[in-house]
C-alpha cells in the first residue's frame, strides 16, 4: 500500500474484497476507522499462558498455549486416523483434534514444547475441553518470520474475533493499515479533540493512541492509549448532547403556569396524605420548567413506589389549568389501563368534567389503546380534538395520524426505554408548538449512566418513599438444596391470604404452547436447572391450585391474553376478588394494588437485578409490610445466586442498578440489545469512567457555548457526523 487511507475509506479499497467482506459480514467493520477502533480485548504477555480451565464452552476463543504432546490415533478398525494434541498452561489442559490427510502436516508443526496461538470454538469431549480443527499460528517457529518474532517478544494483542477471521489475522490487517499511516505521516487522520483540550488534559495525539493501543511496547503504552481513546468517545457524545440541549432551549413553547383555585388546587385539597419532601422538590423543578417559553426536557427517575405517577399527574393538572392538554404514553395496554384506572380513582369527580355528577372544575380523562372498540375510540378521538378531554392515557395508538389534539401542552412518557425516537417525535409533533416533555423511568439509573444516555435531559430524582410505607422483606428460597423452604414459601402465601391480603406469583414463561410441552415435562429433580425450560405461568398455576394453594382463588395474567380479559383479571384482582395472581412480567411496572403483600418469583435467577427490583416493588404498597421470595434451583456458589443475594440484601434501587450494569455488556447499557447497532462506546465504560464522562461534559458545554456550529473544529464535526449518522436514534434521542 503506497498511499495513506482516510479513516472513512472502505476496507474493500484498502485490504481487498475477500478480507473486507469477511470483516463486514462477521465483525461489522466497514471502514479503516472501524478497523482502527476495533481494539484488542486483552493482551497476552511474553511467557504468559492462558488459563485453559476457564475457557467458556460454545464460544469462539483465541488462546496462547504450549504443546504438551501430540499423537496419531487410529479408529474404525484402523481405517480412520486422527491427530490429538494436548495443550497445557501448567494448571489446565485443552485438546486439539484433527482428521484427514493433513494430520501429518499438523504433527510436524505442533511439536511438544512449542508455543502458539490457537483459535476455535470451545467444545467438550469426554469431560476435556476441546477445539476441533482449530486455526493456529506457532510463535517463533522460524527466525525469519518477523511477525512470529514480534508476537513472541512483545505484548500480543488479542482481538474480538470470529471463526472466519482469527485474532492474528485481524492483527495483520491492522499492521498493514498502521504501516501505511506511518509511511505518510498520518496526513489524513483528523483529531476530534481540540488542541487546547488535549494539551490541558495531558492527552496524547490520536495517531500515537492508535499506535500504542495496537502495538504496545509496555503496559504504560496501553494505559496512555486507553486514557486518550476514552476521551474521544466521551467528548464526542457529550458534544452531541450539549448541542441538542442548546437546540431544545431555542425552540418556542407555550409557558404553562399554575392557576390559583384551579384543578390542581382542588385535587390537592382531596389528597388524604401529605406529599413527601422529595415530591415537593421535584414538583417545583417541573413547575419552573413548565413556566418557561422553551420546552421542558426532563427525566424523572426514582425508587419503586416513590410516587412518580403522583408527581406526573400534578404536572398534567397544571397544564390543563393553563388551557392545554396532557398525554401519558405507556408501553403496554395493561400499564395504560392501570394508569387510567388509578388516575381516575385519585381524581374522583374531577375526572368527570362535563359529565353528570362531575365537578365544575373537572376535566375528562380518556383512555386510548389499539384494542378499543370503534364507538369508544371515536368518542375518545372527539374528546381530544375538541379539548373536552384534558388528559389522555394510551399506548402507541396515541401516535397514529388520525389522533389530533386541540392544544397538546405536555407529553409524559412512562418507561422511556421501550419507545423509539420516531414514536416519541410523532407524538410531540401533534402540538401547535413543541409540547413540554417529562420522561419517567422506574429503573433508577446511576448518575453517570443518566448523564451518558439521557444527557440531553435535566434530571430529577425521587429517592424517598411515602410516609408509612414499610420496607419489603426479601429472601432467597433455594428450592433444590432445601425443598422444605419452598413448601414454607407457599405456607407464607396462604397466611397472607388468610390475613385478608393478596399475592403475586411471577414466572419467566407463559407455557401455553410457547414451546414443546413434553420437553418442559421432562425435567427431573436432579436435572441442571440451566438446561430445562424456564418455569411457566400455566404450569405453576395448575400445580399450586391442585397442591399447596388449593382452595384459594387463583387467576393467570400474561401478554397473550385478549386485552379485555387482561383488564378484567386486573380489575378483579384490584377489587380483592382474586387471592393469587400468577403472571409474567406484565406486572413489572405501574401495577398498583395496595392490598397485595406477598410475591413469589419462580426461577428468579432468570431475571435481571433491576427487573427483580421492579417486580418486588409491586408489593408492600399499602400500610402492611411486603414480602418477596426469590425462588431458585441454582447452586449456592453460582453467579446467579450471588445476584439474588444482592437483591435480597438491599432495597436501594440505585445500588442494585449499578450492580446490574456492572454485570452487563456496555452495549446493553446504551440500548444496543434493542437496536442491533454496534455500541458507540468501545473503550469507555459508563460505570467505571465517571470522572472522564463528567469532565468531558464540562469541556463539551464550553466548546458548544463558544462555537455551536463547530465551525472552528472541522475534525470534531466529522466525528460528530459519523456518530449521528450511525446511531442517532439509539443514543441521542432517548428523550
Amino acid at each position: 500500500m503506497d498511499r495513506v487511507p482516510a479513516l472513512d475509506e472502505p476496507l474493500k479499497k484498502t485490504l481487498g474484497g475477500t478480507t473486507a467482506k469477511v470483516m463486514a459480514e462477521h465483525l461489522d467493520l466497514h471502514t479503516v476507522g472501524d478497523l482502527l477502533h476495533h481494539y484488542p480485548r486483552r493482551y497476552a504477555e511474553r511467557g504468559e499462558l492462558t488459563q485453559l480451565a476457564d475457557l467458556p464452552l460454545d464460544e469462539h476463543a483465541t488462546v496462547l498455549a504450549q504443546v504438551a504432546d501430540a499423537r496419531v490415533l487410529r479408529f474404525n478398525n484402523g481405517k480412520g486416523q486422527r491427530l490429538e494434541v494436548t495443550l497445557t498452561d501448567g494448571s489446565g489442559r485443552l485438546q486439539l483434534v484433527f482428521f484427514g490427510r493433513s494430520i501429518y502436516h499438523h504433527q510436524k508443526e505442533l511439536l511438544p514444547g512449542r508455543r502458539g496461538m490457537f483459535s476455535g470454538k470451545v467444545g467438550i469431549f469426554r469431560k476435556i475441553r476441546q477445539l476441533s480443527h482449530p486455526a493456529y499460528e506457532m510463535l517463533g517457529k522460524d527466525s525469519e518470520d518477523d511477525a512470529a518474532e514480534v508476537w513472541a517478544n512483545q505484548l500480543i494483542p488479542l482481538y474480538p474475533a470470529c471463526a472466519q477471521m482469527e485474532s492474528w489475522k485481524i492483527a495483520k490487517t491492522v499492521d498493514l493499515v498502521l504501516d501505511s499511516m506511518e509511511a505518510t505521516g498520518w496526513q489524513e487522520v483528523g483529531d476530534p479533540l481540540p488542541p487546547a483540550l488535549r494539551e490541558g488534559r495531558g492527552l496524547t495525539g490520536l495517531p500515537d493512541a492508535f499506535r500504542k493501543v495496537h502495538r504496545p511496547r509496555t503496559k504504560a503504552d496501553i494505559a496512555e492509549a486507553r486514557d486518550r481513546l476514552k476521551w474521544d468517545e466521551a467528548f464526542v457524545l457529550q458534544v452531541a448532547l450539549a448541542r441538542r440541549r442548546l437546540a431544545e432551549h431555542q425552540l418556542p413553547a407555550v409557558a404553562r403556569t399554575p392557576t390559583p383555585g384551579g384543578l390542581l388546587d382542588a385535587f390537592d385539597a382531596k389528597l388524604p396524605f401529605t406529599l413527601t419532601e422529595g415530591q415537593l422538590t421535584v414538583t417545583k423543578e417541573i413547575f419552573d420548567d413548565l413556566a418557561t417559553e422553551h420546552p421542558m426536557h426532563r427525566l424523572l427517575q426514582g425508587e419503586v413506589g416513590s410516587g412518580k405517577t403522583m408527581v406526573a399527574l400534578r404536572a398534567m393538572l397544571t397544564v390543563v389549568d393553563a388551557g392545554g392538554q396532557a398525554a401519558m404514553l405507556a408501553p403496554t395496554e395493561v400499564l395504560a389501563q392501570q394508569h387510567h384506572r388509578s388516575i381516575t380513582e385519585m381524581m374522583g369527580e374531577l375526572a368527570e368534567g362535563g359529565m353528570l355528577g362531575g365537578a365544575e372544575l373537572g376535566t375528562k380523562v380518556v383512555l386510548l389503546t389499539g384494542s378499543m372498540g370503534v364507538p369508544a375510540r371515536r368518542r375518545a378521538l372527539l374528546d381530544l380534538v375538541t379539548g373536552e378531554a384534558g388528559i389522555v392515557i394510551g399506548t402507541h395508538a396515541l401516535i397514529e395520524d388520525k389522533v389530533q389534539f386541540q392544544d397538546l401542552g405536555l407529553v409524559v412518557v412512562d418507561e422511556q426505554h421501550r419507545f423509539g425516537v420516531e414514536q416519541r417525535d410523532a407524538l410531540r409533533s401533534k402540538g401547535k408548538q413543541p409540547p413540554h416533555l417529562l420522561v419517567m423511568t422506574a429503573t433508577p439509573i446511576p448518575r453517570t449512566v443518566a448523564m451518558t444516555v439521557f444527557g440531553d435531559l435535566e434530571t430529577s430524582v425521587l429517592d424517598q418513599l411515602p410516609a408509612g410505607r414499610l420496607p419489603i422483606a426479601s429472601h432467597v428460597v433455594p428450592a433444590k438444596d432445601k425443598p422444605h423452604f419452598l413448601a414454607r414459601a407457599w405456607e407464607r402465601v396462604r397466611e397472607e391470604v388468610e390475613n385478608g391480603h393478596q399475592a403475586y406469583v411471577v414466572c419467566p414463561r407463559i407455557g401455553d404452547g410457547d414451546d414443546d410441552p413434553k420437553a418442559a415435562q421432562k425435567k427431573s429433580a436432579d436435572e441442571d436447572p440451566e438446561k430445562r425450560p424456564p418455569l411457566a405461568v400455566m404450569e405453576i398455576a395448575e400445580q399450586i391450585a391442585a397442591g399447596p394453594l388449593k382452595g384459594l382463588r387463583i387467576e393467570v395474567l400474561h401478554g397473550r391474553m385478549p386485552p379485555d380479559d387482561k383488564d378484567d383479571v386486573m380489575r378483579r384482582f384490584s377489587a380483592g376478588e382474586v387471592d393469587v395472581l400468577v403472571a409474567t412480567t406484565v406486572i413489572e411496572v405501574g401495577v398498583n394494588v395496595p392490598n397485595a403483600t406477598a410475591m413469589v418469583i419462580m426461577d428468579a435467577d432468570r431475571f435481571g437485578v433491576s427487573q427483580l427490583h421492579q417486580l418486588r416493588g409491586r408489593v408492600g404498597r399499602g400500610s402492611a409490610a411486603g414480602l418477596c421470595l426469590l425462588v431458585s434451583e441454582m447452586h449456592e456458589a453460582s453467579p446467579a445466586r450471588a445476584r439474588l443475594a444482592a437483591v435480597a440484601a438491599t432495597l436501594d434501587g440505585f445500588e442494585l442498578s449499578r450492580i446490574d450494569l456492572e454485570q452487563r455488556r456496555e452495549g446493553d447499557v446504551l440500548g444496543r440489545a434493542q437496536s442491533g447497532v454496534r455500541s458507540s462506546l468501545r473503550m469507555l465504560t459508563v460505570i467505571d469512567d465517571e470522572e472522564v464522562i463528567a469532565a468531558a461534559r464540562e469541556e463539551a458545554v464550553l466548546v458548544v457555548a463558544d462555537d455551536p456550529d463547530l465551525e472552528r473544529f472541522p475534525e470534531l464535526r466529522t466525528a460528530l457526523d459519523a456518530l449521528l449518522d450511525e446511531e442517532r436514534e439509539q443514543y441521542l434521542d432517548k428523550g
